[in-house]
């Protein structure tokens, strides 16, 4: 191990100590109400000292998160069924609730990623509460790109790209450059005999 990642280790085990008491207090993310705070306040957290914590936080709160992830001021995540690959980077002001994000995928700022299913209305048209309804979750591949104020609701293949402020509500397969709304593929994003299996 080089010097720096020894000094990377460092920091991250000291800041998985200061948040521990946090993700005690939610109950490692199960305690819903204490959850949607801490993870409100992380979010407020600048630079580079909030990056780690937030990693260390949702490494200790999310179904699944490696601790080498980058995940910057202002985002949060709206529900902790999240798995994230090391190596994800996720940009400033997103909200993330139910999804699965390969390694090395990196997600510009201002992307929603609210999950499959939203409010429904009950025979009387009165909407429910999103909590209420049986969450599905979305699968982000490895090596993704996906652009500024996305809108992502459906599955995205592996070495693909969204283009910025497209909106996904149709699987995208690997290894496509897709754009719009809603989004759909236009051409390849990377030679075929690179792309990743599924």
């Amino acid at each position: 191990m080089s010097l720096r990642q020894v000094a990377k280790r460092s920091v991250q085990a000291v800041c998985l100590a200061v948040v521990s008491p946090a993700a005690l207090l939610c109950g490692f993310g199960r305690v819903r109400l204490l959850f949607d705070c801490f993870a409100h306040y992380m979010a407020l957290l600048p630079g580079a000292p909030g990056n780690f914590l937030r990693a260390a936080f949702y490494r200790l709160t999310l179904t699944d998160s490696s601790i080498d992830v980058d995940i910057w001021f202002g985002t949060f995540f709206s529900r902790r069924r999240v798995s994230l690959a090391p190596h994800v980077t996720i940009g400033s002001y997103c909200v993330i609730a139910d999804v699965e994000i390969g390694a090395r995928t990196q997600i510009a700022s201002h992307v929603e990623i609210p999950g499959r299913h939203q409010h429904r209305r009950d025979a009387l048209g009165r909407l429910s509460h999103s909590d209420n309804e049986p969450g599905e979750v979305i699968r982000i591949g490895a090596d993704c790109w996906i652009g500024a104020a996305a809108v992502i609701m459906a599955n995205i293949g592996n070495q693909s790209t969204i283009g910025a402020g497209s909106v996904v509500v149709k699987e995208i397969p690997p290894g496509v450059i897709a754009v719009g709304t809603p989004a759909k593929a236009i051409k390849s994003s990377t030679p075929s005999e690179t792309r990743i299996a599924e």
